[in-house]
């Protein structure tokens, strides 16, 4: 038999007698390409009685390894790769290094409101400018810049006190002590912001938009909702529930001027109650005077309880057919859209531990409440929508 090694460089050919065995290129498609690929030859295609010697074979098993013949190949490629990988982990490892770098950095580093200009600060807060926050803070008695900062950021774009933490300095845990501390504060020295304005006050400065129909409009109502945490509580969860929104929510009772400032905030209630409900119980109707007018959505059907005291209502279906007075209703809507886009943790789901449900499903003037009529007395403080001519 005359048959010879196919492998490069072999010189090993078959001979009888000899302790050398040799080795038929397998049939099966598969296992023969796999054969062909270890032999590692260019260009090649081999015939059907085409031989390959032991050597170059793994050690008791019918098995390609790697030939002889390419070792020193083999060798260099290993040598190139090992370059490779050692180049990457010296670029990893640098990496690594400018991470932990910029981690500590951010860890230690803490915002101060003197960095900020005017944009900066209705982005970050809401505020119109930075001489409004300087404003706003001589009121807190005189507490640190940066803990106003912090919970006006919190309420502005709803971070996290892990990230606030991050930001300031501090631990997450003193986050969540300042945050609690400052609305306190806050929801009790700006609550004479949230003003019912006296009638001769209204009527000097009503919009032109109001005065041909509506000289006598005090009030435009509406409701909202704000999402939350389904409780655990399987009563309070029946009372939170709301069909309109197909979620677990509480509502307020909104009421703004002509002007467009927030005159009334209702507290929170569960969702499941009426607009109806909440109006006759939140306290809006003792604001009223006898010929004071209201309008409303067409869900308000509270016209009895208007008209007891000797006030007027005008609702959405009776509007319909006046372009004019559909155009002055829609203020509330507006305002209601510039108090979520403004502070987003209103468009947020809150956690349920912001709230406590009584019995009646009325809800507790809890830290939910003083967060809603922070934000309102805030817009308050910035430009009104509503234009004056």
């Amino acid at each position: 038999m005359g048959n010879s090694c196919c492998a490069i460089n072999c010189t090993n050919r078959f001979a009888k007698g000899s302790e050398q065995s040799f080795y038929r290129l397998p049939k099966a498609t598969e296992k023969r390409r796999r054969w062909i690929t270890a032999i590692r030859r260019d260009s090649w295609y081999p015939g059907t009685e085409t031989w390959i010697c032991g050597s170059h074979f793994v050690s008791g098993n019918v098995k390609l390894w790697c030939t002889e013949v390419q070792t020193e190949e083999t060798h260099n490629d290993i040598a190139s790769l090992y370059k490779q990988i050692e180049s990457l982990n010296i670029e990893c490892q640098s990496l690594r290094d400018k991470i932990h770098g910029l981690e500590s950095e951010l860890k230690h580093r803490t915002l101060d409101p003197s960095q900020f200009d005017d944009s900066k600060m209705k982005f970050f807060t809401g505020l119109p400018n930075l001489q409004t926050f300087m404003l706003l803070f001589s009121f807190q008695s005189l507490k640190p810049a940066q803990e106003l900062l912090l919970t006006l950021m919190k309420l502005r774009l709803n971070l996290s006190e892990e990230f606030l933490g991050y930001l300031f300095g501090i631990h997450q845990s003193t986050v969540s002590r300042v945050f609690h501390r400052w609305i306190h504060v806050m929801a009790s020295r700006l609550h004479p912001l949230i003003l019912w304005p006296e009638r001769e006050d209204l009527r000097r400065s009503l919009p032109m938009c109001f005065r041909t129909f509506f000289k006598n409009c005090v009030s435009i109502i509406d409701c909202f909702e704000v999402f939350i945490e389904p409780p655990s509580d399987l009563k309070a969860r029946a009372q939170t529930w709301s069909n309109y929104k197909q979620h677990n929510t509480i509502k307020f009772l909104i009421s703004i001027t002509p002007q467009g400032s927030i005159s009334f905030m209702s507290k929170a209630w569960g969702g499941r109650v009426t607009d109806k409900h909440l109006t006759e119980h939140s306290g809006f109707l003792d604001k009223l005077l006898p010929g004071d007018l209201v309008m409303a959505d067409r869900g308000f059907t509270i016209e009895d309880s208007v008209g007891l005291f000797c006030a007027e209502l005008i609702t959405r279906k009776e509007i319909e057919s006046a372009r004019e007075i559909s155009r002055v209703r829609i203020h509330i809507e507006r305002v209601i859209g510039m108090l979520r886009q403004k502070y987003t943790i209103l468009g947020s789901t809150l956690p349920v531990s912001l709230i406590r449900v009584e019995q009646n499903g009325k809800v507790e003037d809890s830290l939910i409440d003083k967060i809603v009529l922070t934000c309102c007395a805030l817009c308050n403080m910035c430009e009104s929508i509503v234009p004056s001519d």
